[in-house]
Parts: C-alpha cells; sequence; structure tokens
C-alpha cells in the first residue's frame, strides 16, 4: 500500500500570514526523501492555500508522484493539461467549506465528468474521482472511464461509537471491492490519522491512501520527515 501525503495544510499555514514561509515546495522534498509514494495538493477555485505558482514549481521538483486535487471546471483543467501532473483527482468543491465535505456526485453529472475524463486522459493524465463508497457512484465512475477511485473516508473517520465504524469500514470494504471488479483503481483518504488507519490497511483491495492534516499535524512535534516515516511503516 502506497502513501499520498497532502501538502495543501502546509499552504494554510503561510497563508494565515500571507507571506513567503513555510513553503509546501519545500515540504515536499522532505516528504520525497522520507519514503512516502508521492505528493497530493489541491488547487482551489479560491487560492484559498495552494497557488498556480506552488503547482508549477512542484511539478518542476516532485520526483515521485503528483497528484493534482481539482474541480472539474474548464479553468482548472486548462491549468492539469498544462502541467502534466501524474494524476488528477476531481473532486467537489463549496466555496465556504472548511475541507471537502464528501464525494463527487458522479451519477447525475455522467456527461460532464466523462467529458472532463476523456479531456484529461487525451493528455495522459491518469484520472481519479474522489466519491463516497456507494455503489452508485462506484459504478458512475467505470460508466465515465476513470482510471481510479479515492473512497471517502471522512465518515468512518468521524464515528463516536464502535458499531458506526465497524458499519462503515464494511461500507468502504464492499466499495473497494466492487470499485476492483469494475476494473478501477482503489485510493481512500480524508479523516485518516495516525489511529484510526490500521483498519482501513486491513482492506486488501486499496493501493493508496492520501493523508494530509494528521501528518501536518504530528510534523509540528516530530518534523515532517519523522511524521512522514512513522505514517509510512503503520500502513507498511
Amino acid at each position: 500500500m502506497r502513501l499520498g501525503v497532502n501538502i495543501d495544510h502546509v499552504a494554510t499555514v503561510r497563508e494565515a500570514r500571507q507571506i513567503s514561509e513555510p513553503d509546501p515546495v519545500a515540504a515536499a522534498v522532505l516528504v520525497d526523501l522520507a519514503g512516502a509514494y508521492g505528493i497530493v495538493c489541491h488547487l482551489r477555485e479560491d487560492r484559498r492555500h495552494i497557488k498556480d505558482r506552488d503547482v508549477y514549481f512542484l511539478r518542476e521538483i516532485v520526483k515521485s508522484h503528483l497528484n493534482l486535487e481539482m474541480a472539474a471546471t474548464e479553468e482548472m483543467v486548462k491549468i492539469a493539461i498544462d502541467l502534466k501532473p501524474d494524476m488528477v483527482t476531481l473532486v467537489p468543491e463549496k466555496r465556504e467549506e472548511v475541507t471537502t465535505e464528501g464525494g463527487l456526485e458522479v451519477a447525475g453529472k455522467i456527461e460532464h465528468i466523462r467529458e472532463t475524463v476523456s479531456n484529461l486522459k487525451k493528455h495522459r493524465i491518469v484520472t481519479s474521482l474522489f466519491i463516497e463508497p456507494d455503489i452508485k457512484q462506484i459504478k458512475a465512475s467505470a460508466r465515465v472511464q476513470a482510471d481510479y477511485v479515492e473512497l471517502h473516508t471522512g465518515r468512518y473517520a468521524n464515528c463516536q461509537t464502535a458499531r458506526a465504524k465497524r458499519d462503515e469500514l464494511d461500507r468502504i470494504q464492499a466499495g473497494a471491492l466492487a470499485a476492483a471488479k469494475l476494473g478501477l483503481g482503489v485510493s481512500a483518504g480524508h479523516g485518516l490519522n495516525y489511529h484510526n488507519v490500521q483498519e482501513i490497511v486491513k482492506i486488501r483491495e486499496i493501493e493508496e491512501l492520501n493523508i494530509g492534516h494528521s501528518i501536518i499535524g504530528r510534523a509540528i512535534f516530530t518534523g515532517l520527515q519523522q511524521a512522514v516515516r512513522e505514517m509510512v511503516e503503520l500502513i507498511k
């Protein structure tokens, strides 16, 4: 199982003072050195944390794997085609949300998502869709010919009881199995941390975990490379 590290929150700290540091590009170098599979960043339409400058510098220096999260808009598709990241993950976006609150609606927007995926794949960009572990959305993701789905683990991460946690794990496991049977690669992420990741790691169909907030949070106390190494060891 691979680890992608989301570095958005390094940029969030930078933007709190609207200065030039800490630099998420410098963070990406340390993440690579610590043994992560790749770097994840989300270029939002409102540019609240990661900026255009960041993604272009990241494309130059990331030697592992660069996964660009973005909305399925004409502006973002143009940037992705110019940037040529190793992967694009299409995510839902709301201006008022603190962080991504749920999965992308694929089933209700088949033609739009299919056109976006097709456009990206014409330029040899691997495409992933950030969705709920819901069979309707998984089947729709296969219909639009995405390469991967990233299953939203936020509900699991927020569970307050053992029963609710078990039910959500079963839902994620069933979703991962269904996606794999349809020929989709499977990754997962959102809300995962050093305590709840171990149950997700047991799901064999999941190839990659994308984790950001908990790693950046631990890095305040341990340093970024150590925080990444600890997570890499957990998911091994």
